[in-house]
């Protein structure tokens, strides 16, 4: 299978540089994975496509805020962007570091409000850094650092960055980009999902730097896929199960609340629990637990256009996007929303 396949035209005007006016407020792609048939109904008439006995699957990942900007001791400007927390003693950090010269083992950073980063080591890529000079990291966090937007938003953040590139219900810290599918939703298209007759459950996957590499390769059988570390509660699973029994779908929020709930179902059933999902989804998958999905557009080669065509099938989301495409609508992480089901 060829990098190659997956590519398909965008002018780039449509690439959402800022977010709707209300959450509520974006355009829904409906489109039909027995069939192909496209439709078209705003964000605000989601509920009309649940049904009775459904479950929607949440990804509850918080973004922090990763951007940092500081000195070193000997004067030269750095910036810090934090890519995810190391286990163990204090805060010490795997981080991508921009400098004029690029620090070593040892270096000492001066940040914002007294506090201190030292490099403890590099390695494929990115640092170990270890933050001292705080009792609360993750409010001096907040105090400090600056949203990420994504590379392709090509402005800086401003305030209404920090709500509107949140979801309604991130709770639980830790990603550097969002899970972009549930910006779209307020509390109350939750109520309404629920008043359908739908369960929500949470599961929590980190989205990495990783969702916007991309793919270097032209033989998709020699890419690597990036590790998010994901956490799928027991209550989560369990509701799975009794959406299973009664003859429901899954709905997963997302690409990935997707991915995760494959990953954790790669051995035959779904399993609760941590773990770091690497799971590269192209068409000729079998999935095993998602019966429909919620997601943005993607872009052209990525691995999450690869994901939604074996979802879907190649040549129905081909089509799909020319139709997204031609009606105009606004693409990636700010942009509009499909529903496959």
């Amino acid at each position: 299978m060829l990098l190659s396949d997956f590519d398909y035209h965008l002018p780039p005007e449509l690439i959402a540089q800022h977010p709707a006016e209300r959450r509520d407020a974006s355009r829904l792609l409906a489109v039909s994975r027995a069939s192909g048939a496209v439709s078209e109904l705003g964000i605000a008439s989601i509920a009309s496509l649940i049904r009775p006995g459904d479950l929607l699957v949440v990804n509850d990942t918080r973004v922090i805020p990763a951007r940092l900007f500081g000195r070193k001791e000997t004067g030269g400007a750095v910036e810090i962007f934090l890519v995810r927390r190391v286990p163990g003693d204090g805060e010490v950090w795997s981080c991508l570091v921009k400098a004029s010269k690029s620090p070593g083992a040892g270096c000492r950073i001066l940040m914002e409000e007294g506090v201190k980063a030292s490099v403890l080591e590099r390695g494929d890529g990115e640092w170990r850094v270890r933050f001292t000079g705080t009792d609360d990291f993750w409010g001096w966090l907040d105090a400090v650092g600056r949203l990420p937007l994504p590379p392709y938003i090509k402005r800086e953040p401003k305030g209404e960055d920090r709500e509107r590139y949140q979801t309604v219900f991130a709770r639980e810290k830790g990603a550097v980009a969002a899970p972009t599918a549930g910006l779209h939703f307020t509390p109350e298209l939750l109520d309404q999902i629920r008043a359908a007759g739908a369960e929500i459950e949470p599961l929590t996957l980190h989205v990495g730097l990783g969702t916007f590499m991309p793919v270097r390769v032209e033989d998709l059988s020699q890419h690597t896929m990036h590790r998010e570390w994901y956490r799928i509660p027991e209550k989560t699973a369990a509701a799975i199960r009794r959406c299973r029994e009664r003859g429901g779908r899954v709905i997963a929020l997302g690409t990935t609340a997707l991915r995760a709930l494959e990953h954790a179902a790669a051995s035959g059933e779904l399993e609760a629990g941590e773990r770091e999902a690497d799971i590269f989804i192209l068409p000729g998958y079998r999935f095993r637990v998602v019966d429909a999905l919620i997601t943005n557009f993607h872009l052209p080669k990525s691995t999450l256009f690869m994901l939604v065509c074996a979802f879907a099938g190649k040549e129905r989301m081909l089509n799909a996007y020319r139709e997204a495409v031609e009606r105009r609508f606004r693409f990636f992480s700010y942009g509009d929303a499909m529903f496959i089901g």
